[in-house]
């Protein structure tokens, strides 16, 4: 006789091929019914494909939408790809290819990992960053932001790698090597596209109060932008002509400043150096051009300077104060200058202690703290500052500042730490700016009725023998004329974050020919309603969205001031591996333990140091030490159609959430994918005979079943809506455990397939088909909880005695107290604790426990 056992393999390929067949997921535009629009970041399509570690947050929103949907919404969900971007270009080159070649075979096997997964989208409205379509309109709204007075060119320091031929950021170098390639980086002014980011800054932070992220995100975010309330104080260079500015949200600590620091980039530096100090203020001046700003602000590092031999004079006393020159002061950071109070600051300590410099307290400290020994930073009493003595810090700061201001030295003002956005890269992967250069030096737009400006085809990815950005190897493309005079187009691309700053929107309208998108239809989505995705991206990528956004807002584009009302972070999952002694990767399968070779891997070992527990099979080498992070060089990464393949779909899906909490960090184990499997395998019992193939239902379903049943719709319901998607997947076991040995009625079979179908839904569906129905489940309205369901015959009660549990009670629910307590109190094995004893309190908590306090 054939089995009709559960087989994932048989299920999920055909309901995966009938969803698409009848376009089950195209989101409906039915005004009528309430929108709500999921969103994951989209993936940047590499060779490496998919590991499990995807899935998760995809998992998470596929959930949230097949709710969604079975509570009436109409649901948009839609998938792309962030295709543009360096990788691909570095993979062109190793394999000479071409990158467009290489991104469409990636995204064809991202395809088709994602839909073996089940996930509910709208395929109809897949984009991709790198395809014309898409960047046409990219290019379009780069026009907004320069017709805007946003986007403009500047030379500016950057870190350049003369080796990949192009820009890299801050954390892309570290001691100056590029940390990809392990390629020297330096220094150079060069001329960038720059995006006026620092119009928003105040925006940028006020408007986080209003949504619905993680407090840490938007902490980032205000770190970031760093938006500080204090005094610009301008200071005069003795015997010479020039001054400077600093800013300060110290102004009450003037007193205390002991020298001034400017930045080795700053423009006064060969201006303002003595002579006899040329030389050294030279060679410090290069060395630090080689190192990057995050390398200059890591605080651990030795502080290093050079003394320019000039001094300035300060704007209240008079006095000569050095003027020195360090690289943990930055051009790009303020104003590139600082006045440094060594008793106050603890960089500026740190620096006066390495170059004997005085440090002078000029704001009271707690009597045993000595500001020579250590930094005193707190408020206190103004002292050493004149005619401001004795004033609290808050005072002394303001009367300070409007004395600097009455003499035309300084106002009150605000500092931001974020700088405007370095827009363009010398690369060839990326959108082309839709600008053209006259001979003249002017800048012409192009007409957005001639974008795209496609990207030509180049046989070689590298910058020209003159050092010109790859673009200039395609000179017929680069060569143009405007108004019949001759011009060039930018040979710069823009940066990868282009296209992620505004995908959001053309998911709403993807295949507008004539804008980018339909105000109507961005009303009729926008904004988006739940964003998930790594908190990597907690800073950068989700500010430039911001920023972009509130542009098109202010051009009348877009109906919100944000584009993300709510944002959850899924934690990293983790695949562990080994390394050896001599630092090569081992995966934990190849690896034993010594003393008892079965034991099991244990995830808590992770970043363990050398142990002589566990050696290399192959070698007997010890391991070093066990690593956490997936990836395809670790030997560590697992790709989920492995998993699809040996469990099913709805195996991985559920397993993904049953790990943990959504945010948290968690061990990925195949292992624990079994016993997932036997509860789907359970679950198709249930409501199927696995001889006949029938459908299995019991005319009346027992009450425990009952109550288990409802508890897990309450779970799951209340799971999905707070995102605590791992906790419904144990009631709905629970149910399952309960329910088996009688089986359930229609009614309460019907309810539980319904619950199952956000975390399982192949499985869910082929039973929904199993009960009779020919349509799917997919808009089968969500179960509501029966509260009488819940009603429990009795409860469980500890009972303590001075607070230490002796035993257990059954009592009914509504039982009085005073029954409580005499059920407690005769309990036999609570009874000996009180014998002979006083009760001198009793603490009855309903539903939980039950404490004597007696003496």
């Amino acid at each position: 006789m054939a089995s009709h056992s559960y087989t994932p393999s048989e299920i999920e390929p055909a309901w995966q091929a009938r969803w698409a067949r009848e376009g089950t997921f195209v989101a409906s535009e039915d005004p009528s019914r309430p929108k709500y629009y999921v969103l994951g970041m989209f993936p940047y399509p590499s060779g490496a494909g998919l590991h499990v570690g995807h899935p998760e947050s995809y998992t998470a929103l596929d959930i949230v939408a097949r709710y969604k949907r079975a509570r009436g919404f109409r649901v948009l969900n839609p998938i792309g790809w962030d295709a543009f971007g360096l990788p691909a270009e570095r993979a062109a080159m190793r394999s000479n290819r071409h990158p467009a070649d290489i991104t469409r075979e990636n995204i064809a096997n991202f395809t088709r990992q994602l839909k073996a997964l089940g996930f509910s989208y709208d395929w109809d409205r897949e984009l991709s960053t790198s395809d014309p379509s898409y960047y046409r309109w990219t290019q379009a709204i780069f026009l907004t932001l320069y017709e805007r007075g946003l986007a403009y060119l500047a030379d500016v320091p950057v870190n350049w790698c003369p080796a990949q031929g192009t820009v890299l950021s801050n954390e892309e170098v570290v001691d100056g090597l590029y940390v990809e390639t392990g390629d020297p980086v330096e220094r150079r002014v060069m001329r960038q596209w720059m995006l006026k980011i620092t119009a928003y800054a105040d925006r940028l932070v006020d408007d986080l109060e209003g949504l619905d992220w993680p407090e840490h995100v938007k902490e980032m975010q205000r770190q970031w932008i760093g938006r500080s309330h204090g005094a610009r104080i301008t200071f005069a260079v003795r015997d010479h002509s020039a001054t400077f500015d600093v800013f300060t949200t110290r102004a009450d600590t003037l007193f205390g400043a002991t020298y001034c620091v400017l930045a080795p980039e700053h423009p006064l530096v060969d201006a303002i150096c003595a002579p006899d100090q040329r030389e050294a203020v030279a060679a410090y001046v290069a060395a630090a051009s080689a190192r990057s700003d995050k390398e200059r602000q890591q605080g651990e590092k030795d502080k290093t300077g050079v003394f320019t031999g000039a001094y300035a004079v300060h704007p209240l006393t008079g006095d000569a104060v050095p003027i020195w020159i360090a690289d943990y002061v930055l051009a790009s950071y303020g104003t590139g200058a600082v006045m440094a109070v060594p008793a106050h600051d603890e960089r500026d300590h740190a620096f006066a202690r390495a170059f004997g410099l005085p440090i002078r307290q000029v704001v009271s400290a707690p009597a045993d703290h000595d500001v020579q020994a250590e930094a005193w930073t707190g408020d206190g009493v103004a002292m050493g500052s004149g005619a401001f003595d004795g004033l609290p810090t808050a005072e002394a700061r303001d009367a300070i500042t409007r004395a600097l201001a009455a003499q035309g030295v300084g106002e009150a003002t605000v500092s931001y730490r974020l700088r405007d956005w370095l827009f363009s890269r010398q690369r060839y992967w990326g959108e082309p700016f839709p600008i053209l250069h006259k001979a003249d030096g002017s800048l012409v737009p192009m007409s957005v009725d001639d974008l795209p400006l496609t990207l030509p085809h180049i046989d070689a990815y590298k910058p020209t023998e003159d050092g010109r950005p790859p673009l200039a190897r395609a000179p017929e493309w680069l060569n143009t004329t405007v108004d019949g005079e001759p011009a060039t187009r930018e040979m710069n691309t823009m940066p990868q974050w282009a296209g992620s700053c505004w995908y959001y929107l053309r998911f709403m309208d993807p295949h507008n020919e004539r804008a980018p998108f339909d105000p109507d239809k961005e009303r009729a989505w926008g904004p988006v309603d739940l964003y998930i995705g790594g908190v990597e991206h907690a800073v950068l990528h989700l500010l430039y969205a911001r920023f972009w956004h509130k542009v098109l807002y202010d051009a009348g584009l877009v109906h919100t001031v944000e584009p993300f009302q709510t944002l959850r972070n899924q934690g990293m999952i983790l695949a562990y591996t080994c390394r050896d002694a001599a630092g090569a990767y081992v995966s934990v399968e190849d690896c034993v333990q010594r003393r008892g070779e079965d034991a099991p891997f244990d995830a808590a070992w992770a970043g363990a140091p050398a142990t002589t527990d566990w050696f290399v099979k192959a070698t007997g080498a010890p391991v070093a030490h066990f690593v956490g992070k997936m990836g395809k060089s670790r030997m560590n990464t697992v790709d989920p159609l492995q998993i699809v393949e040996q469990y099913g779909a709805d195996t991985l899906r559920i397993y993904e959430m049953f790990m943990g909490p959504l945010e948290q960090q968690k061990p990925w184990q195949t292992q624990g994918c079994e016993g997932i499997y036997r509860f789907l395998a359970r679950a198709w019992r249930l409501l199927v005979d696995e001889e006949t193939g029938e459908t299995r239902l019991a005319s009346e379903t027992p009450r425990e079943a009952r109550r288990a049943l409802h508890v897990a719709i309450r779970e799951a319901t209340d799971g999905i809506e707070q995102l605590k998607l791992n906790t419904p997947i144990s009631r709905m076991m629970e149910f399952v455990k309960v329910a088996l040995p009688t089986g359930v009625a229609r009614a309460e079979a019907e309810a539980f397939v319904k619950i199952l179908a956000p975390w399982a839904p192949h499985l869910a569906e082929a039973l929904w088909e199993k009960l009779g129905h020919a349509d799917t489940l997919t808009h089968a309205p969500w179960p509501e909880v029966d509260p009488s369901a819940l009603a429990q015959d009795t409860v469980t009660l500890a009972v303590q005695v001075m607070g230490k549990l002796r035993g257990e009670i059954e009592v009914a629910p509504d039982a009085p107290e005073a029954e409580i307590l005499a059920a407690a109190a005769a309990h036999p094995k609570v009874a000996p604790h009180l014998e002979g004893r006083t009760i001198r309190k009793t603490i009855v908590v309903p539903g939980r426990l039950v404490n004597f306090v007696a003496t």
